[in-house]
């Protein structure tokens, strides 16, 4: 029983089941009366809500999908922020970090499915590494704006982070930058099936 009332555990646990929690697609069948997990990509994430919504409603689409992309970054950034409150070290504030991505990307509440793990990881990455991931982001809009292509505009941002988050030597706080790696790669490893469409040429893009 201590092994559970040790408080990083507690926020270990914390990180994977807030992380776990499947807003997508909770917002698309209370508001827009539909199952994402059954139509477009059957991701949870805010591109397929806004695929999928617009489809039978088209204003109702877009302020669903900025919702889910909030609610999806807040869910790693909150529980952050508490440990922080709560005098956590770096080491512990990262580890939830990693865990609140995983949660994302292999939700418990969904037989250990999920999102891609973008909006997840920006607000995991904008607490911990704000200038690399303000620099992505503004990568990602710019390539959204350019390329109208989601998965695509994810990975060059996201990317922008980790290359920025080097050449700037942010400093992640800990011995390496291999938790920044962890997260980078269960994203990339979540957008397989994307890049295998994107090399076919196949990918859908953002209208």
């Amino acid at each position: 029983m201590e092994f559970f009332s040790n408080p990083n555990v507690i926020f270990y646990i914390a990180a994977y089941l807030i992380g776990s929690i499947p807003f997508g697609l909770i917002l698309a069948k209370k508001f827009a009366g539909v199952n994402i997990k059954d139509s477009g990509s059957k991701s949870i994430g805010a591109t397929n809500v806004l695929r999928v919504v617009k489809e039978t409603n088209p204003s109702l689409a877009k302020k669903l999908g900025i919702a889910t992309v909030i609610l999806d970054a807040l869910k790693g950034t909150l529980v952050i922020l508490i440990a922080m409150f709560m005098g956590m070290g770096i080491e512990t504030l990262w580890a939830i970090a990693v865990l609140a991505v995983l949660g994302h990307c292999y939700s418990v509440y969904l037989n250990f499915e999920g999102g891609k793990g973008v909006a997840t990881g920006l607000g995991v990455f904008l607490i911990l590494i704000p200038i690399p991931t303000i620099i992505g982001a503004i990568v990602w809009g710019f390539c959204a704006k350019v390329l109208k292509i989601s998965s695509l505009s994810s990975l060059l941002g996201l990317i922008g982070v980790v290359i920025s988050a080097i050449i700037l030597n942010n400093g992640l706080g800990v011995d390496s930058n291999a938790p920044m790696y962890i997260i980078a790669f269960i994203i990339i490893y979540k957008h397989i099936p994307n890049i295998v469409r994107l090399i076919k040429g196949q990918e859908t893009k953002v209208a």
